[in-house]
């Protein structure tokens, strides 16, 4: 073990937490056990794929990392190890874990995005953010009022469930295509989303940048319209359109820039952020904030995508490290300054890239922690067809895709497990093995996990259920198994909401009004909303 693993008390996290030093905190228990209950500031890196997270989200090793789980147990104990063997040098455990950090007197929370959702709230109250209720929306669409729905999901989002007439344009979108979407300052517009926060985010971004028409955010969005009992579309297609009016970008990006201004973002040329980039002392993070599509055909040496809206509403997913510097970067000037305005707000570091795409960057540009997560070691890869000939000479298949999709499609022959569980498997040792997986990465991990516990040989393959039928292997269903207990990648209360459960969708929006009853004052005073 690496000797500069230590244990620090519940008093000392706090006051680490609101020092303005940056701090890493790293969940490592699975989703489903770190979305039932939780500390307020934790990022999620589940130990069945910590390096690859740990990476991409705490790019300097050497920033204070605190680990986190039930208890000060074997799982942290193993990931610190995990951790130490990428290089961290900073690693702490939380002594006694959840359990400890509860009986200093410390709240715990259940959900996902707890620091983005409580923004939400804190938002709506600081801005008095218009609403409207499913009833009345409903009966405006009845009436065939002047009226546009935009729903501030990404697209796939949409595409599972969205309000009737609705449109899809995710709020990291709106202060560009709003001028192309709405022609007429008498068109009331509606912002919705599945719950609450983009709504009242999407929202509040048009009105905040000045933007004349009524708006208003739906109550409840797709969930309280069908708690209503309206009837929702499923497989909707409707999209802002991609080319945008250039004519109208002069006037997009004043008043974009006018609200970064007047949060206090700073405008910075890529010299600067190649500096910052190269700092020892400091994270800075470069993102993206355009479309997954725009970013696919090319981007900034360093940058991840971040969509704008999804920053916004997610920001421990993509951030890591608290305290960190943010960088946004468009080829707009419209949607980094927009989304950038709001991360000021929620109390970040935040500059725009003036420059991100014509400046000359340089091979030294780089972070100096890479985010590699390829392979360091060579696994054998099996075809679907070779599947069955591993079988009859006493191969076992190990299946580490997530639980839902083991239930839904597997082959009857693979065992499901997750590699915290690995440990607990029985006769595995000094047998040849396939690891099962749809992505390369967390393969590798698991078959790491696998050959360290004493697997004789250890294969992979990364196919399909598709390509396993058409291989004649027998692929089957099995819905209540793994049972809801032993999945612990699933977060059964806020993912089923999506999929028709009532009571799903009900706990979720209690979950989300309550947030902020459960604050502490630290919490609260760490964003920078109006008064």
């Amino acid at each position: 073990m690496n000797q500069t693993l230590k244990t620090i008390e519940p008093q000392t996290l706090k006051q680490w937490l609101h020092d303005g030093q940056e701090i890493a905190l790293l969940d490592v228990r699975e989703h489903g056990q770190y979305g039932e209950e939780h500390l307020f500031y934790v990022t999620s890196t589940p130990y069945s794929k910590l390096e690859a997270e740990a990476l991409r989200l705490v790019p300097r090793k050497d920033v204070r990392l605190v680990l986190v789980g039930d208890d000060e147990n074997d799982l942290t104990r193993r990931a610190a190890q995990r951790l130490a063997e990428l290089g961290y040098t900073q690693l702490h455990l939380l002594a006694g874990g959840l359990t400890a950090w509860k009986h200093a007197g410390y709240q715990v929370f259940a959900g996902v995005n707890l620091p983005s959702k409580a923004f939400g709230e804190l938002a709506e109250h600081a801005f008095g953010t218009p609403r409207i209720t499913a009833t009345e929306l409903n009966k405006k669409i009845q009436a065939q009022e002047d009226l546009i729905i935009l729903d501030g999901r990404p697209f796939a989002e949409y595409r599972k469930m969205s309000i009737p007439t609705a449109t899809s344009c995710p709020n990291g979108e709106l202060a560009l295509r709003i001028d192309s979407l709405v022609s007429r300052t008498e068109t009331t517009i509606v912002i919705n989303c599945a719950g609450r926060t983009r709504s009242i985010i999407g929202a509040q971004t048009l009105i905040n940048l000045g933007i004349q028409n009524k708006i208003l955010a739906l109550e409840n969005g797709t969930q309280g319209w069908f708690l209503a009992d309206f009837t929702l579309d499923h497989g909707a297609t409707r999209r802002y359109t991609v080319q945008n009016d250039p004519a109208k970008r002069a006037t997009q990006r004043v008043r974009a820039q006018a609200l970064a201004d007047q949060h206090g973002v700073t405008r910075v040329a890529g010299v600067i952020v190649e500096q910052w980039l190269s700092d020892t002392t400091r994270t800075t993070f470069l993102c993206d904030v355009r479309s997954p599509e725009e970013f696919a055909l090319g981007t900034v040496l360093n940058a991840q995508n971040t969509p704008g809206g999804q920053l916004i509403q997610a920001t421990d997913q993509f951030i890591g490290v608290r305290a960190a510097r943010l960088v946004l970067l468009d080829d707009d000037g419209v949607r980094a300054p927009a989304m950038a305005s709001w991360l000021a707000m929620m109390g970040w570091e935040v500059a725009v890239l003036t420059d991100g795409f014509t400046h000359a960057w340089s091979a030294d540009a780089r972070h100096r922690c890479s985010t590699n997560t390829e392979a360091t070691r060579t696994w054998s890869v099996l075809s679907a067809q070779q599947l069955s000939a591993a079988l009859e000479s006493g191969t076992r298949l190990l299946d580490v895709r997530a639980s839902t999709k083991y239930r839904e499609a597997h082959i009857l022959e693979a065992q499901w497990s997750i590699r915290p569980q690995f440990e607990a498997l029985t006769g595995w040792r000094d047998t040849d093995v396939v690891v099962l997986a749809d992505d390369a990465i967390l393969a590798d991990l698991a078959a790491r996990e696998l050959t360290d516990l004493g697997a004789s040989r250890v294969s992979i393959n990364t196919e399909t259920p598709q390509a396993w039928r058409a291989a004649g292997l027998t692929v089957v269903a099995t819905p209540d198994q793994p049972t809801d207990a032993q999945s612990l990648d699933y977060l059964f209360f806020v993912h089923d909401r999506h999929e028709g459960n009532r009571v799903a969708a009900q706990r979720y929006l209690e979950w989300e009004i309550n947030l902020l009853n459960q604050l502490d004052d630290q919490e609260k005073q760490s964003y920078r909303l109006p008064a």
